[in-house]
């Protein structure tokens, strides 16, 4: 509970639910806001698909929409292409540190009266005009996987400000009864986190902006080395964004030549491991026969998808370490030029 309430204070957030992982929290959310068969959920293409996975756990249908090319988020328009009379909510990731322009999205949502469920999972630490990512929408969702800038090794936080929600889905965590009780009124879910993982997230929270400051260090010295290259994007850094930076994210311009692929292969030469920008999710076997996505309805998807990468982001990277992956992507571009 301590852990709860200090995380949720620290995003301006009324309540805190800890729940085993991020991908947990997004369905709770999800069933707390009644979404059910035939409802239509409306998703990024872009993402992990924990970030999708509970609108078919919910048995409800997951629309696909396009990202926005700059921010790599849902946009206004993008939502506005896909949404129905049946679209009972949207979930929009911020991703890779990256937020979408939140007050046209949020401003779209609810003119319609549909709930925004935030997803940063993968944005601890990022700001848009100065507001934390995990403020935004009904409810927001944070990871503590292993990889995340703050770890429990599996864990995830459903933050809320709307009481009746909150209520809602804690009742839902537990097996749907009432706090210290075993008479249950409905069957529900056990979706409850340990008290160990729960430490540990809190003793990683009291250091918190040293977490923070260490990925904003290495971003920076990846933007300081890449950033004035020609025929090459990473994530995006404004005057109204900041980036927490989770993972430095490189997507090629399709003139240099330099798809995913090649780049993966070029630097696991020089002994540099590197990961692909996410799939579109409806390019993926998990989601064959839904007829919601596709490269001719989500093309900026699809193009970051072919021509990027996201490039090491463990903790203890080293200076020197960054430097040698910058260098080592420069010779890749000057190859192919």
């Amino acid at each position: 509970e301590l852990f709860e309430s200090e995380f949720a204070a620290y995003h301006s957030r009324a309540f805190g639910l800890m729940t085993p992982n991020c991908t947990t929290a997004i369905h709770l959310a999800l069933a707390g806001l009644g979404i059910g068969p035939g409802d239509d959920v409306v998703v990024p293409e872009s993402t992990w698909v924990g970030s999708t996975a509970g609108i078919m756990h919910a048995r409800g249908n997951t629309v696909f929409a396009d990202i926005d090319p700059v921010t790599w988020c849902l946009s206004r328009e993008t939502v506005a292409a896909v949404v129905t009379p049946q679209t009972r909510a949207i979930i929009a990731v911020d991703l890779y540190g990256n937020m979408p322009r939140w007050p046209e999205l949020q401003a779209y949502a609810d003119e319609r009266g549909i709930p925004v469920i935030e997803d940063a999972a993968e944005a601890l630490g990022s700001q848009y005009r100065g507001v934390r990512a995990g403020k935004y929408g009904v409810a927001s969702v944070f990871s503590f996987h292993r990889t995340k800038t703050l770890t429990t090794g599996e864990g995830g936080m459903l933050l809320i400000d709307d009481p009746d929600l909150y209520e809602r889905c804690k009742f839902l965590r537990d097996h749907g009864r009432a706090p210290g009780s075993y008479f249950n009124t409905e069957i529900a879910y056990k979706y409850m986190p340990s008290n160990i993982q729960a430490a540990v997230g809190h003793g990683q929270f009291l250091r918190i902006n040293e977490l923070l400051q260490k990925k904003r260090d290495t971003f920076l010295r990846f933007q300081s080395n890449l950033g004035g290259q020609s025929g090459l994007q990473l994530n995006e850094e404004s005057a109204e964004m900041l980036n927490g930076a989770w993972a430095t994210a490189v997507v090629f311009s399709p003139e240099t030549g330099v798809t995913r692929d090649l780049a993966i292969g070029a630097l696991a030469e020089r002994s540099i491991p590197l990961r692909p920008f996410f799939y579109p999710l409806s390019s993926l076997p998990a989601y064959a026969g839904n007829c919601t996505g596709g490269a001719d309805r989500s093309p900026v998807a699809y193009e970051k998808s072919e021509y990027g990468i996201h490039l090491p982001c463990a903790m203890n990277l080293t200076t020197e370490q960054i430097d040698y992956v910058s260098e080592a992507l420069i010779e890749v571009l000057t190859e192919h030029a």
